[in-house]
């Protein structure tokens, strides 16, 4: 008679267990509203490394604002070396479409508009693509829960992402690494179009400033090119007064907001 009540509080344990297991599409939802400040200021440190291991330096600043419905607006400043200095780059999300992108190339003195075609293309000859430097909806994708796994000094849940429409994305999938407590992904394994394994992103340092969980270093590495590019966040500031002329293509062009 016990072993009877003994099987059935286990089963009935597993059941109510199983009510509350996160799916994988819950898991990017929270990885999408993790909280994070209105506006970040970011000087970064961009070391492009190539197959041979020669590094390539260059020095970065970022700039970030979120607007009332949480879409944020992203500008990069290249400070140096004299070959990419003063080219500014500037995404504005949408809600439903994809991000506006506009670029400053200073040799031709002019604001490019990035076309959605080019998503797909290298940033400023990094390992991230364009895309890779936007942030995605969660809901232009499908996301299933693979499993619960440890890596590192994380515990995980391991979620594959591929887009409701496959001409969506540059990939075939993504496999995240989301950290339970963090609710930030530590890894991301990216798969090219035949499925094969293209890029691995890495969050090598993770701290909390100003009350927020801010990645300070991240790794792209091509494991099919076997390049790699690492971004150093050498100072960061949340919630920083930033001027709404900072994030306009007039400031792309003068570099003035």
């Amino acid at each position: 008679m016990k072993r009877s009540i003994g099987i059935a509080a286990a089963l009935s344990l597993l059941w109510i267990g199983s009510l509350f297991a996160l799916e994988g599409r819950e898991v990017m939802l929270r990885v999408d509203k993790r909280p994070t400040g209105k506006t970040s200021h970011a000087l970064v440190r961009m070391d492009l490394i190539d197959s041979k291991g020669q590094v390539n330096t260059r020095s970065v600043e970022m700039f970030t604002i979120k607007d009332e419905k949480d879409l944020k607006k992203l500008v990069i400043v290249f400070h140096a070396p004299a070959s990419v200095k003063d080219t500014r780059y500037l995404a504005v999300e949408n809600e439903g479409r994809d991000d506006d992108k506009w670029i400053y190339l200073p040799a031709l003195k002019r604001v490019r508009r990035i076309a959605a075609a080019e998503g797909g293309s290298s940033f400023m000859g990094s390992d991230f693509t364009y895309d890779d430097m936007s942030d995605r909806d969660v809901d232009r994708d499908n996301h299933k829960l693979l499993r619960e796994e440890t890596l590192g000094s994380y515990q995980c849940y391991v979620v594959e992402s591929s887009a409701k429409d496959p001409k969506d994305s540059q990939y075939s999938k993504r496999i995240s690494w989301v950290a339970k407590d963090l609710w930030i992904p530590v890894k991301i394994e990216l798969y090219d179009k035949k499925g094969n394994l293209q890029k691995i992103a890495t969050m090598d340092k993770i701290d909390i400033l100003q009350g927020f969980v801010t990645p300070l270093q991240t790794t792209m590495k091509n494991v099919q090119k076997g390049t790699a590019t690492l971004l150093v966040m050498e100072k960061f500031t949340w919630d920083e007064a930033l001027p709404s002329g900072l994030f306009t293509t007039r400031y792309l062009e003068t570099g003035k907001p």
